[in-house]
């Protein structure tokens, strides 16, 4: 199976590039974050003419998240269970036995901001949504924008960015929170020395000067047998593109 996120800072902008990627790559599941839009505005038809079945939490102008899958999705659940929230960030569902998660985390804004605050508080009721799914099954894969870089060799610049928001210690061990429910950051078990980034900020040229972060992430649990994990840059290279790279695993 080949599992893809993607950042993909507004579906309709991006739209075209997405659906060449697709008719390139053929994902079996392909989880977009920041999709920009509500449902009902949401480009079902282009992707059920690719073959895919599409789920979607949508919301206008910001966050919204949406999965695609060759297969129809079951038990599919928006949202996080004893959190109340008005921002569109989660979307899941069993396909087989596996459970798959796409989620888009927040940003957070600065350290010590409410909105870092509600960061850490959403990053906690994750984990307990998550810790409680794995009852259902353990085959689970928790993918998305986490807006976290879990380590110092996933950042071009550990100095500058040291103890700001996307690598701070509280949002890093909050991470590895999830990591501790028996969940492998995939890039990472594949290729522990490389060093390769998912995100790159459109100014100052950051993506030819390789400014970026690694906070797109795949995350499966020990049951699933991990073949390959990438990032595919190509996107990237585009003209506007989303300033966020796909990342793929194959198992």
């Amino acid at each position: 199976m080949r599992i893809v996120s993607w950042n993909v800072n507004s579906i309709r902008v991006r739209l075209e590039q997405v659906l060449e990627w697709i008719e390139l790559n053929a994902p079996d599941v392909l989880g977009l974050q920041e999709i920009k839009c509500i449902n009902d505005d949401f480009p079902v038809n282009e992707f059920e003419r690719l073959g895919y079945y599409c789920y979607v939490n949508g919301q206008k102008t910001y966050n919204g998240v949406a999965l695609l899958s060759k297969k129809p999705i079951d038990f599919v659940f928006m949202d996080l269970e004893k959190f109340e929230d008005d921002q569109k960030r989660v979307i899941a569902g069993m396909i087989d036995d596996h459970i798959i998660w796409n989620i888009y985390v927040p940003n957070g804004n600065s350290v010590g901001s409410d909105k870092y605050q509600y960061k850490l508080a959403w990053l906690e009721a994750l984990k307990e949504n998550i810790s409680a799914s794995l009852n259902k099954t353990t085959k689970q894969v928790v993918m998305g924008d986490f807006n976290i870089a879990p380590e110092d060799a996933d950042v071009h610049d550990p100095e500058a960015w040291k103890d700001k928001i996307l690598c701070s210690q509280p949002e890093r061990e909050a991470l590895k929170e999830l990591y501790s429910l028996g969940f492998n950051d995939s890039f990472r078990f594949m290729h522990p020395e490389l060093v390769q980034y998912s995100w790159w900020d459109y100014r100052a040229a950051g993506y030819r000067r390789n400014l970026g972060l690694r906070i797109d992430l795949v995350l499966c649990t020990d049951q699933i047998k991990l073949k390959k994990a990438l990032i595919d840059e190509a996107p990237r290279k585009l003209e506007r593109p989303s300033d966020h790279a796909p990342v793929l695993i194959e198992f």
